[in-house]
């Protein structure tokens, strides 16, 4: 089965808000990013499976070059380089910085998309990569893989990496109000009538807001990461 061109895909970080049925995991997961970027991101950067790039706005005035590669098009036309994530026609050793997210639990061969990361990188170079942990099935039926942190230590250290920073976005408090959001909001033409009857209201009433308000408050007060939804993994090619 072929890819899908031109699937609809993040643009714009700021979208994400109070009233989204997914902020808390992107309340979390955006401002590790960030931080990440902001501490490792320079030179010449890859973005392995970029889509329309949109965390390239983050990067400005700390890289040289922005350049990303993706399987298929993206809906923007952004991407500059069409290949697999694991066969990268590009130049060993030329990037400074390669990263690549919410990508890795799509690609059937998720350890070629880590070697190929350290084959670009020049030495020292720093590769950001983030996955989750906790997520319905997206992209079917290319959705292959969840992993923890210590998996995403294995699949690094196996490739040559020195694991810098494993960070956990959000909580089981998070990772519970993010659960419901999602069970509320998914569709089951075949569910009985009282609960699609309570998951109209539930959409009706705009209760996600209030979720998202309790469950982001009391994953601030009562953070346990045993449950997340999400990591953002940074490790140097050493």
């Amino acid at each position: 089965m072929e890819r899908a061109e031109n699937l609809a895909r993040l643009e714009d970080v700021e979208e994400i808000n109070i009233s989204n049925t997914n902020y808390l995991v992107y309340l979390s997961f955006h401002r590790d990013l960030y931080k990440a970027i902001e501490t490792y991101a320079t030179g010449k950067l890859l973005d392995i499976g970029c889509g329309n790039k949109p965390y390239e706005s983050w990067t400005k005035g700390r890289v040289s070059e922005y350049i990303g590669c993706d399987i298929i098009q993206s809906s923007s036309n952004k991407v500059d380089v069409l290949c697999e994530a694991n066969n990268i026609s590009l130049e060993s050793t030329s990037f400074h910085t390669v990263l690549s997210t919410q990508v890795i639990e799509h690609v059937e061969d998720h350890q070629g998309l880590v070697n190929e990361a350290y084959r670009l990188l020049k030495k020292d170079g720093y590769f950001i990569l983030s996955g989750p942990m906790y997520w319905n099935l997206h992209e079917e039926p290319y959705d292959f893989f969840r992993f923890t942190k210590h998996g995403f230590r294995y699949i690094l250290e196996k490739a040559g990496f020195e694991v810098c920073e494993i960070v956990s976005n959000g909580g089981a408090w998070a990772t519970l109000g993010q659960v419901i959001n999602h069970t509320f909001e998914f569709r089951n033409p075949n569910a009985h009538k009282v609960a699609r009857g309570i998951k109209y209201l539930f959409r009706k009433l705009r209760l996600q807001i209030l979720v998202n308000r309790v469950f982001s408050y009391l994953d601030a007060k009562d953070l346990n990461a045993i449950n997340t939804m999400n990591y953002v993994v940074v490790a140097r090619k050493k």
